[in-house]
């Protein structure tokens, strides 16, 4: 990998104690990613593979930081304050290489994240399903729905206090429902016909 002059220069402009911890990180980076090309951006030395950023080190007054692109937030920034903070070798290769593996692959940063549950479907009230059967065309665009929307015509009927607020919120749910608008309506953008 090719070093640029200008990480040098960057370097000697830092303050005298962080000069060689700068160097130890510049150096890591360079045996774990020797494919990996050196520039300035955002003002401070980056390291990038086929022109993706990998990975940058930045000098502040009493420490430097090492911050990893396209990795997890919780390992994202390395702060070193003395040769004690310096992070070990092979963690700090493991931590690039996956970054890099993860970032010329194309994978967003956090893909290993748990699978949502689906939410647990709502049970229709036996008086509106037989209110949407009376409606022309409410029943099939009912099932048509997402379940996101169904379930929100559901909540809102359930969630009712008295059975006339009930009764007056099915009317109306069988009523939109039958004109093909989900319960939001109102509050949605109309779509722009080309």
């Amino acid at each position: 990998m090719a070093r640029d002059s200008r990480v040098d220069d960057y370097i000697a402009q830092s303050a005298e104690p962080l000069r060689p911890l700068l160097e130890q990180l510049r150096d890591m980076a360079h045996r774990a990613l020797p494919e990996a090309e050196e520039a300035i951006k955002w003002s401070v030395p980056h390291f990038t593979v086929r022109g993706k950023n990998v990975a940058g080190m930045s000098a502040f007054k009493a420490h430097c930081a090492f911050g990893i692109h396209g990795d997890a937030m919780s390992r994202r920034f390395i702060r070193v304050t003395s040769e004690a903070d310096m992070p070990r070798e092979a963690e700090l290769t493991a931590l690039l290489r996956e970054a890099a593996d993860r970032i010329l692959g194309g994978r967003p940063a956090g893909t290993a994240r748990a699978q949502r549950k689906p939410r647990p479907e709502i049970p229709m009230p036996a008086e509106f399903a037989a209110m949407l059967a009376a409606v022309p065309g409410a029943q099939a665009t009912f099932e048509r729905f997402a379940p996101s929307h169904r379930r929100d015509y559901l909540a809102w009927i359930t969630d009712a206090k008295t059975a006339a607020t009930r009764e007056k919120r099915m009317a109306q749910a069988a009523e939109w429902i039958a004109e093909g608008k989900t319960r939001n309506w109102k509050y949605e953008k109309p779509l722009k016909s080309s």
